[in-house]
């Protein structure tokens, strides 16, 4: 309420005083008697102030001094990293201590919540603070977090300076041997999980990070499976400093002993792994619990449903057909082949999705014409003829990608599961004609587009969600997410060094120059049909695409876009391309059984269907003979 005028300070005082509420009554009283007692009024005022002080009297015109907002303080001392550092810093809420709650970050409801901050020149013993400023995920703002008890874990992901050759400095996380994994990265410091009552009035909460990821130790070779290591020129060029590429090697049954024999290359495109998924040389531990097939069928379906899996014995399922590939890989009658699995994690991401790209740099040629030959030469490999790549989910898109875009140097892609082939169907968006990558927008309404889903349609992230989590986890596509490395290998470049946002991470913008770069360079439909007649006469025979109907992350869209080309291409494409029904992802091809299963089979049929591929296609000449025994 507004006074109509300047009111005498003596006059306010007084009626502070005057119209004090008692017992919820105001009390009306005439000025005018006031005015002549005005002196002793004031004095009674200061009497009554002084012995009503104690009292904490309603009347009392002093207010409470209001709490302290809710923010997190971290630090870490100088004992445990005397310099300062660069870095993601990321402190993680869970309801449980176990898993700790740097594992609990998920697309799905039962995440952890998350929040994360840059730190640059970061010093020892100099707080870093969440506060409500700072992103989260999913709630938001630390500030609409609900009171209650928490487990509080902090961690820095680091970042080193890479002066590149394209004259961009940037910091990411160097990849240190774990696959580029911000929740295990050896050297990331991070502070044990500790419960804290979290409310929003709490003022702050303190954090100390107190160990360091330890170092991981070197995984030994055996007499079947070798690991390979060189430094690429061109890959060392483009981050400015010595880059490397890895293998997996399995060497076939008898390469020692047939001196003389020549074998093709099969090349399993994957994730990052320390050991070769799906084999195992030795029996499985008979200390696990018997595999429940048929419980496994119903519950644990693709192999990715955490606890449902363990209770009806997967990991002794997997160990069985692991052994099971093994004994196939070492006994009489299976295709004898150089098989390998391609270590190429990189600043942004688990692997540089084999493409030459301007964030990632030029991994496509550096695996093509420096690992590739490399491995043939040191293995005894036939050549270009005999070399095929099969893969799913990131390894689909990769064998797909390495077979259209160095048509002659590769013979035989089996693609699983492929990431989005066809970018207007790029998951649930079309980059060319949607404006907005989160929202299917109409005039009165708008609804979030789906991310992930289950086998009924069951959605159980959306687009922004994810989108939103992986911001939090890094800034500028340096999450190691998903969608951010899918933005580092298709963009270009950005004015800053890093890759030009495909969308606003926040509003969900697309912007349509970026959604062009991709098309013209990355968009594997798009360049089908607008190459065909170079590419068609050498891709002819060579393209396997499977791909389930119920995929999870909407995979089997993009494959439908290609298919509608390659069935009506001129020269024809001569492709098989098969749905799995009701298959989630990732599925292979196989009919006869459910994917926990035939992820497990994967190696054995494909290498048997590129092994039949090579010797119905090769060359006049070639060595179809010595690596047959």
């Amino acid at each position: 309420m507004r006074h109509p005028g300047p009111v005498h300070p003596i006059l306010h005082m007084s009626s502070a005083m005057l119209f004090c509420p008692r017992g919820g009554k105001s009390h009306t009283v005439n000025f005018a008697r006031v005015w002549l007692r005005v002196v002793s009024i004031v004095a009674l005022w200061a009497g009554l102030m002084v012995v009503a002080g104690g009292a904490g009297s309603a009347c009392t015109p002093h207010a409470a001094s209001p709490p302290a907002p809710l923010r997190i303080a971290v630090t870490f001392a100088p004992s445990l990293e005397p310099k300062a550092i660069d870095g993601r810093l990321l402190v993680i809420l869970a309801k449980e201590a176990s898993p700790e709650p740097r594992f609990r970050v998920t697309d799905n409801n039962d995440t952890a919540q998350i929040f994360g901050i840059d730190v640059d020149g970061w010093k020892p013993a100099v707080s870093a603070v969440i506060d409500g400023a700072t992103l989260g995920y999913p709630i938001r703002s630390i500030s609409e977090l609900p009171p209650g008890d928490y487990f509080v874990q902090a961690l820095v992901h680091r970042y080193e300076t890479f002066a590149r050759g394209d004259g961009h400095t940037i910091k990411a996380p160097l990849d240190r041997g774990e696959g580029q994994q911000w929740n295990r990265a050896p050297g990331d410091l991070l502070s044990a999980p500790r419960r804290v009552r979290i409310d929003r009035n709490a003022g702050e909460v303190r954090i100390d990070l107190d160990r360091a990821e330890p170092l991981l130790q070197p995984v030994k070779d055996t007499k079947y499976v070798r690991r390979v290591r060189i430094e690429s020129p061109r890959l060392s060029k483009f981050w400015g400093r010595p880059t490397f590429l890895g293998a997996i090697v399995v060497v076939p049954e008898g390469w020692e002993s047939h001196p003389e024999a020549h074998y093709p290359l099969a090349i399993a495109h994957n994730h990052f792994t320390r050991q070769f998924f799906g084999l195992r040389e030795s029996p499985p531990d008979d200390q696990l619990p018997k595999a429940d097939v048929e419980a496994l069928r119903v519950h644990c379906p693709n192999a990715h449903e955490g606890d449902f899996c363990e209770r009806y014995g997967y990991q002794r399922l997997e160990q069985e057909l692991s052994y099971e590939f093994y004994k196939q890989w070492t006994g009489p009658g299976f295709p004898r082949v150089i098989l390998v699995a391609i270590d190429h994690a990189n600043p942004y991401y688990d692997d540089s999705y084999a493409v030459n790209s301007e964030n990632v740099g030029p991994y496509g040629d550096a695996i093509t014409y420096d690992l590739v030959p490399y491995l043939e030469k040191t293995f005894r490999g036939l050549g270009s003829w005999a070399r095929g790549l099969y893969g799913g989910s990131t390894g689909g898109w990769e064998a797909m990608a390495a077979q259209v875009f160095y048509p002659d140097e590769y013979n035989g892609a089996i693609v699983n599961c492929p990431d989005p082939i066809d970018f207007r169907s790029y998951l649930t968006i079309d980059l060319y004609q949607d404006r907005n990558a989160y929202y299917d927008e109409g005039p009165f309404r708008r609804t979030a587009r789906p991310g992930e889903r289950d086998y009924l349609g069951r959605v159980r992230s959306t687009v922004e969600q994810q989108n939103l989590k992986e911001l939090v986890l890094g800034t500028h596509s340096r999450s190691g997410g998903q969608w951010d490395i899918w933005e580092a290998v298709f963009s270009p470049v950005g004015a800053d060094g890093y890759p030009a946002r495909i969308w606003d991470k926040v509003s969900g913008a697309i912007d349509p120059k970026v959604a062009q770069y991709w098309r013209d360079h990355f968009d594997i439909g798009h360049i089908l049909r607008r190459d065909w007649g170079k590419l068609g006469p050498k891709l002819r025979g060579k393209l396997t695409i499977n791909v389930g109907l119920s995929d999870n992350f909407f995979l089997n869209n993009s494959v439908y876009r290609v298919e509608d080309f390659l069935k009506t291409a001129d020269p024809p494409a001569d492709a098989s391309i098969d749905y799995g029904a009701r298959d989630e992802h990732c599925w292979s091809g196989d009919h006869s059984t459910f994917n926990g299963v035939s992820r497990l089979t994967v190696n054995a049929r494909a290498i048997k269907k590129l092994a039949d591929h090579w010797s119905r296609t090769a060359p006049k000449g070639a060595d179809t003979t010595s690596w047959k025994y």
